[in-house]
């Protein structure tokens, strides 16, 4: 049995006066994948938001190699990349830029060709020197994507990755995706899309409803 780094213990999620979902647990170790389902307004986002650290759960605690991630907070934020609805993307910054704030941002330094290789890696070789407010959401979710790449992340927390890309980039993102896990990496993902890694089987999770 693999074991368990990132863990989550009775977690509930309120919305306004709404119970989201309650009593809520999963464990998942390296090379292990996550699948999060449910529908619309029943908690998805909520809860990688929870397990993100970027929103406090009504109840419950979420685990980080047996710490709370808010007393592991440095070393989970080193570790976790997160990939939300919004891109964060500047836009008055070329993806080339864009990488190496973000990078900067969490306390790493990104040389230039490293932030290029990415780039080229998710088809964006003819954009780098655009400023991010030329490009199209697919585009610039591919920077988001490149983000993944350079972050040496263990933990891949991806809220619909699959959107605004294409049939090329769909399979581009299935494909680093499962690279991340087969290489002992983690991931926690939700897609209205169906999402194919071949070979493996992700672990699922509902929640709401």
């Amino acid at each position: 049995m693999t074991p368990s780094l990132l863990s989550t213990h009775d977690l509930a999620c309120e919305r306004g006066e709404r119970l989201l979902f309650e009593d809520l647990g999963f464990e998942l170790g390296k090379g292990e994948a996550l699948l999060v389902r449910g529908g619309n307004g029943h908690g998805k986002t909520s809860l990688l938001r929870i397990l993100c650290g970027l929103s406090v759960p009504a109840a419950g605690v979420v685990r980080w190699r047996d710490q709370s991630i808010i007393r592991a907070h440095e070393q989970y934020g080193r570790e976790m990349a997160y990939i939300g609805h919004a891109n964060g993307i500047k836009d008055d910054l070329t993806p080339v830029e864009n990488l190496r704030l973000t990078a900067a941002l969490g306390g790493r330094e990104l040389d230039l060709a490293t932030a290029m290789t990415a780039l080229e890696h998710v088809g964006l070789s003819r954009c780098m020197d655009f400023p991010a407010r030329v490009l199209s959401f697919g585009q610039r979710r591919r920077v988001a994507l490149a983000g993944l790449m350079t972050a040496g992340a263990l933990l891949w927390i991806l809220d619909e990755p699959l959107t605004g890309l294409d049939v090329h980039g769909v399979a581009m993102v299935e494909q680093m995706i499962r690279d991340h896990v087969v290489a002992g990496g983690l991931a926690i993902m939700t897609t209205h899309q169906p999402l194919v890694l071949a070979g493996l089987t992700p672990k699922t999770l509902s929640v709401g409803g």
